[in-house]
């Protein structure tokens, strides 16, 4: 036999720039999304947990305390502001919109004084404010 014989007689290969079909790509892309359902569906289902309060809240708390956001009060019911000069309005009204009442209902003392008026805390920290403008307007020299 002759090289020339035996090359003619054996089978044709694939060309040389001929790789694998592109239906092999597609499989491997299947049988990872096949997989990635597989390992989803079993996956367990995750439990929703509360954590206990560390005490018992009492029945009428409220559940949610909003962050402390001062007022923009003008007036305040039941006040005269009036009698005070411009300067001592402004500073009184200043304080009374800045400062959170201590009674609990986290509001600025006049935002407690508009929303509940019957709160004798905030009703009493407003005198005495106005009172200490007094006191510190009559205590400054020229006045």
């Amino acid at each position: 036999m002759s090289s020339s014989e035996s090359n003619s007689s054996s089978a044709p290969g694939p060309a040389p720039g001929e790789g694998k079909p592109r239906g092999s790509a597609a499989l491997v892309v299947l049988a990872l999304a096949l997989l990635a359902g597989l390992v989803w569906a079993m996956a367990p289902p995750r439990a929703k947990f509360v954590p206990a309060p560390l005490r018992p809240m009492p029945p009428d708390c409220p559940k949610n305390t909003p962050d402390f956001v001062p007022s923009d009060a003008t007036e305040i019911p039941g006040i005269d502001l009036r009698a005070l000069s411009k300067e001592q309005r402004n500073r009184v009204l200043f304080r009374l919109n800045m400062e959170p009442c201590p009674c609990g209902c986290n509001l600025s003392i006049a935002a407690c004084r508009v929303n509940h008026p019957t709160c004798p805390v905030s009703k009493g920290l407003v005198e005495k404010i106005i009172a200490e403008e007094r006191e510190r307007s009559g205590a400054l020299p020229g006045k």
